[in-house]
């Protein structure tokens, strides 16, 4: 299969993130032609700002473990309205996995209700984050002694809301495509994700990126912003 990189980033994109893009974008716009896109492997246009609803759609999030064989990648669609997600679904190919949510109507797992946990200490807690990120959480995590790799930042998040990790982290730089659908499946299952100084998302903006963020289950969501904070701050956010 053929990839390349883009960005400053070397970022790589596969033809399969361009196909499931492809598919995507005429199969949603199918449905609604009136809405709004906005896709990680689709030249962005400031027409999206002026749509009420938004598709927010990453092709394939994790495209370096889908090309290196991995299990950690997913496909991750969501519905914004006036910057807030009210449907979400993020499927794992390789596990055959169907995260879906809906605003006010809870968040399931291939069929099931799924809730984020209710641990309170940070101490032995199960935790993901970037492999490279900042000192704060690098010695959160190292602290907590129960740490996992998760390549796929919405996939990160899902585990979350299902209950397999107690928190995941993201650095400074996602974009709305890696979060979008995520938030919206750890809020309906009960959890949080917001930035270090608790702040919630707001997608769709003129520059869909967000700083540094935190998602954990509601219970340890404080707790673990307080540890943070005394450990120090994250990095200042992107423009």
């Amino acid at each position: 299969m053929r990839s390349w990189t883009k960005g400053p980033a070397k970022s790589p994109v596969t033809e399969a993130d361009v196909a499931v893009d492809v598919f995507l974008h005429q199969r949603l716009l199918e449905l609604a032609p009136a809405y709004g896109w906005l896709s990680e492997e689709t030249r962005d246009s400031t027409d999206r700002l002026t749509r009420s609803r938004v598709w927010i759609v990453d092709p394939i999030d994790g495209t370096r473990s889908f090309i290196a064989g991995g299990a950690d990648w997913s496909i991750s669609a969501a519905l914004v309205e006036d910057g807030r997600p009210i449907a979400a679904a993020l499927y794992v190919p390789v596990s055959q996995e169907l995260f879906v949510a809906r605003l006010g109507g809870g968040a399931r797992l291939n069929g099931r209700p799924i809730r984020a946990g209710d641990r309170t200490d940070p101490a032995g807690a199960r935790m993901a984050g970037p492999k490279q990120g900042y000192p704060a959480v690098t010695r959160l995590m190292e602290q907590a002694g129960a740490t996992e790799r998760v390549r796929s930042l919405a996939l990160r998040i899902a585990r979350v809301a299902e209950g397999a990790l107690d928190a995941a982290f993201a650095s400074a730089g996602g974009n709305d495509w890696d979060l979008a659908a995520a938030a919206l499946l750890v809020g309906e299952a009960g959890g949080r994700l917001t930035t270090h100084a608790g702040a919630g998302l707001v997608f769709n903006r003129p520059k869909p990126v967000h700083g540094a963020l935190v998602a954990s289950g509601a219970a340890l969501h404080g707790p673990l912003l307080a540890r943070l904070a005394d450990i120090g701050a994250p990095p200042t956010p992107p423009g």
